[in-house]
C-alpha cells in the first residue's frame, strides 16, 4: 500500500477538519456510534440525477454491436489549415483531430442515451456519499499505459495538478470546486470538494484524461509540439505529416478492449484524418473515394451535390438520421468587450437586419429551423412567458433585469407572414436612436462622439460569405460601416481565443445536463481569461448567480427551471444573433462501412461503426 499523499492542501480545510475531528472524538466518548459517517458503498456508475440506466452486470451499451468485427480502416476529413500540436489540453496551438478521443482514457465514460450518467473505465468503482462532498475512485489493476506501465492513483493526482497549473484555463474553472486530492493507495484516489452543493463534481472529475507521470517528468508539458505523447486509449499515433494528415493505429493490446463500456466500439485497425483547406475540394475528394465518411454541414451541398453514379448504384449511401441531443446555439456573437457593443439596444438593432427567412428559402433549401434558445432542441429551452417555478426564480432578480424578461416572449426577428425586412429595419432604426445614434451624411454616428458605427465580421469558412454578405448589405442600409474578413483556421482560432474580433460565428454546444461548463460560457470570472468560451464577454451578476444555481441543482426539476431562467436572461441580453439548427445528422458514407441498428439519442457516432465486406 502506498503512503498517503495529499495535494493542494488548504489551511482552511485543515482547520475545518481539525474542528470536525475534535467534535467527533468528543461525541464518541459518550456514544461510540455518534458522529460516525455512514459507510459509502462502491458503485459501478453515477447518474447526475436518479439512477444509471445500466446496472452493474451490463455487458455493453444498447446502441453498439458487441460482435462488431475488428479490422479495416476508416478515413475521415478535417476542414482546416492543419495542426501544430498533439496536446489538446493547453490553450496554445491547434491540436490534431482525434487526439482527445483516441489517445487518452478517462476515469469514467458517459453513455450516449442518458442525460448524464458515467460508468467506470479506468475506475473500477466509485465511492461518494449522498451529499457528494467527496469521491473516491478505485482504479482497475489491469489499467495500463501503452508502454505497459500501470495507471495508478499517483498518475491521477499528477494529472489533476498539472491541468490546474499548466492546462487550458477551462480546467481551473471546471474543477474549481476541488479542494484537495489524496492518494490513499496505489489504486485508490480521493477528491474532496469544498462546495458540497455541486453534485456534478464526481462525474466531471471522472472525465479527466489521465496522463502518465513517469512520461511527463521527462518532457515539458505544453511545449512538446509534435512529439508523440504516451497514452492509454484504444489507439496510438501512427504516421503523420504536420498540417496534412494524422493516422491512429489500434492498440492490439488495449487493456480495456473487453470492458462493457468499450465493447463494440473502436473497431477499425487504422483511422486517418486528412486536412483540407477548401470545402469544395474536400467534398469532391469524398466522392472520388479519398475518404469514407462525411457529416454534411451545408444545406446547399446536401440538396445539390450528392448525386451521380456512385449514389445511384449504392456505392455511396446518404442518410438523414434524427437525434435528440440539444442543438445549443449557433450564432453571430458580439464581443461586448468593445464599447460599440456595450449597449444591448445596439446589439438588438443589428439582429433586426439579419433576414433568416430569406436565407433559409434562397440559400438553405428550407432545411433549417430558426434557433431561439441557447438550449435548443431540449426540455431545457425557455419558451413563452416565465411562469411557475421559473418565474419565482427570476422574481428574485427583478430589479436587475429588463422588463422584457417578464413581459415579452423572446423571438428573434423574422420576416415570415406580414412582417417584412423593411419593418425590421425601421425597428432597428428606432432602437439605434434610443441608443444615441443618428444618421449624418448617410452614416450611422453616435450623437455624443460623432463616431460611425463600424465593425467587422471575422470568418474562416469561405462558404459563409454568402450568408454574411446579404446581412452586411442590410446593415449598410442603416448607415453602418461593415466589413468582412476571411482568415485561415489557425489565425481564426488565435483571434477568437484572444477576443480579437468584433463579431464571429461560433457554436455554443450544450448537453442535456448543463453544469460546471456554464461558468466557462457565461461567468464574469472568465471574461478576460484567454481561451475561455465566454466569447461575448458577459459580465452580469444575475447571470453569475443563475450559473451557480444551475451547478448546484439537487434534482432534475430544479435543474430544468434554473436553466430555463438562465436561457431567458441570456436571450434578452441580446448577446448573439441566433442562426439555425437541424435536429438530424446528414451523413454520407461508402457502403463498405456498417453501423449498429440503434442510434443513441446523442446521434451518429462513427466510433460504433465497423468495416464490412
Amino acid at each position: 500500500m502506498a503512503r498517503p499523499r495529499i495535494f493542494r492542501f488548504s489551511p482552511l480545510f485543515a482547520l475545518t477538519g481539525a474542528l470536525l475531528l475534535s467534535a467527533t472524538l468528543s461525541a464518541s466518548e459518550d456514544n461510540p456510534d455518534q458522529g460516525k459517517a455512514a459507510p459509502v458503498e462502491p458503485v459501478h456508475a453515477l447518474a447526475m440525477h436518479g439512477e444509471p440506466a445500466y446496472g452493474p452486470d451490463f455487458s455493453h451499451f444498447s446502441y453498439v454491436n458487441p460482435d462488431a468485427p475488428k479490422g479495416g480502416r476508416l478515413r475521415l476529413a478535417v476542414r482546416a489549415n492543419g495542426y501544430d500540436t498533439f496536446n489538446p489540453l493547453v490553450v496554445r496551438g491547434v491540436a490534431a483531430a482525434g487526439i482527445s478521443t483516441y489517445l487518452y482514457d478517462t476515469l469514467l465514460v458517459s453513455s450516449d442515451d442518458e442525460p448524464f450518467s458515467a460508468y467506470g473505465l479506468i475506475a473500477e468503482s466509485i465511492e461518494t456519499p449522498e451529499d457528494r462532498s467527496h469521491v473516491v475512485y478505485n482504479l482497475r489493476p489491469e489499467a495500463r499505459f501503452h508502454d505497459g506501465h500501470p495507471i495508478t492513483a499517483e498518475d491521477v493526482a499528477f494529472t489533476f495538478n498539472l491541468l490546474m497549473e499548466k492546462g487550458h484555463p477551462f480546467y481551473r474553472s471546471y474543477y474549481a470546486g476541488v479542494e484537495n486530492v489524496t492518494v490513499e493507495s496505489e489504486r485508490r484516489v480521493r477528491f474532496d470538494f469544498g462546495d458540497t452543493s455541486n453534485r456534478e463534481l464526481p462525474l466531471i472529475v471522472g472525465q479527466m484524461p489521465i496522463l502518465p507521470e513517469h512520461y511527463w517528468q521527462e518532457h515539458v508539458f505544453g511545449e512538446e509540439g509534435l512529439t508523440r505523447p504516451l497514452g492509454s486509449g484504444p489507439y496510438r499515433i501512427g504516421e503523420f505529416e504536420a498540417g496534412r494528415y494524422i493516422t491512429y493505429e489500434r492498440a492490439e493490446d488495449y487493456w480495456a478492449a473487453d470492458l462493457p463500456v468499450r465493447k463494440g466500439r473502436f473497431n477499425f485497425d487504422r483511422i486517418r484524418y486528412d486536412y483540407y483547406s477548401d470545402e469544395t475540394v474536400s467534398l469532391e475528394a469524398f466522392k472520388s473515394g479519398d475518404y469514407d465518411f462525411r457529416l454534411e454541414s451545408s444545406a446547399k451541398n446536401w440538396a445539390t451535390a450528392y448525386s451521380g453514379d456512385r449514389f445511384a448504384d449504392g456505392r455511396i449511401i446518404t442518410e438523414a438520421i434524427e437525434h435528440q441531443r440539444p442543438a445549443g446555439m449557433q450564432a453571430f456573437i458580439f464581443n461586448t468587450r468593445r464599447d460599440k457593443f456595450s449597449d444591448p439596444k445596439v446589439r438588438e438593432a443589428i439582429a433586426h437586419a439579419f433576414d433568416f427567412d430569406w436565407a433559409n428559402r434562397n440559400l438553405f433549401y428550407d432545411q433549417y429551423e430558426r434557433t431561439d434558445s441557447f438550449f435548443e432542441n431540449s426540455e431545457l429551452a425557455s419558451s413563452g412567458l416565465p411562469q411557475g417555478r421559473e418565474l419565482e426564480i427570476l422574481n428574485a432578480y427583478r430589479d436587475q433585469l429588463p422588463d422584457d424578461v417578464f413581459t415579452e416572449a423572446y423571438s428573434p426577428p423574422s420576416t415570415e407572414g406580414d412582417r417584412t425586412l423593411r419593418d425590421n429595419l425601421r425597428k432597428a432604426m428606432t432602437l439605434l436612436q434610443e441608443a444615441g445614434y443618428r444618421i449624418q451624411d448617410g452614416a450611422m454616428v453616435h450623437q455624443d462622439t460623432g463616431e460611425t458605427l463600424s465593425f467587422q465580421f471575422l470568418l474562416h469558412q469561405k462558404n459563409f460569405e454568402r450568408i454574411v454578405l446579404p446581412f452586411k448589405n442590410n446593415l449598410e442600409r442603416l448607415g453602418m460601416d461593415v466589413s468582412v474578413r476571411l482568415v485561415d483556421t489557425n489565425q481564426y482560432v488565435e483571434r477568437v481565443q484572444s477576443y480579437d474580433f468584433d463579431i464571429v460565428t461560433q457554436v455554443i454546444s450544450q448537453s442535456d445536463s448543463p453544469g460546471n461548463e456554464q461558468r466557462d460560457f457565461w461567468h464574469s470570472s472568465v471574461v478576460d481569461i484567454k481561451g475561455s468560451r465566454n466569447y461575448a464577454g458577459i459580465a452580469d451578476p444575475v447571470v453569475d448567480a443563475l450559473v451557480e444555481k444551475v451547478i448546484q441543482a439537487p434534482d432534475r426539476e430544479t435543474l430544468v427551471n434554473h436553466v430555463r431562467a438562465l436561457d431567458r436572461v441570456l436571450l434578452h441580453g441580446h448577446y448573439v444573433v441566433p442562426q439555425w439548427h437541424l435536429s438530424m445528422d446528414r451523413i454520407a458514407y461508402w457502403s463498405f462501412l456498417e453501423r449498429p441498428e440503434t442510434t443513441p439519442k446523442n446521434g451518429v457516432d462513427v466510433d460504433n461503426w465497423w468495416y464490412g465486406d
